[in-house]
């Protein structure tokens, strides 16, 4: 099943995104049961990353909320929030 992910980051934080940035990459790389679509930040209108969107593909919406808890950008203090939905990818979906 398809979940989308979308963090916000706390106010002011840019220098704990950057600071945690390299280990937050790895940990996205690591060995998961969590088989990551697409994942990036998003930017505000000025260019400045500001959170994350992922789009994972997991057996259920508990396994993703488990997996989230240890994402390097949350244990340094950057989330602010986090949204998890059922996710339907209909245009630009890999065949």
């Amino acid at each position: 099943m398809k979940f989308m992910i979308y963090t916000e980051d706390k106010p002011d934080s840019l220098a704990i995104r950057q600071a945690s940035r390299e280990a937050h990459i790895e940990w996205l790389y690591g060995p998961s049961d969590i088989k990551i679509d697409i994942a990036g930040p998003w930017l505000d209108d000025e260019g400045v990353m500001r959170g994350s969107m992922l789009v994972v593909d997991a057996e259920n919406k508990q396994a993703v909320l488990d997996w989230i808890t240890q994402d390097p950008y949350r244990a340094a203090g950057l989330t602010a929030a986090v949204t998890i939905n059922a996710y339907h990818w209909v245009i630009g979906a890999p065949d």
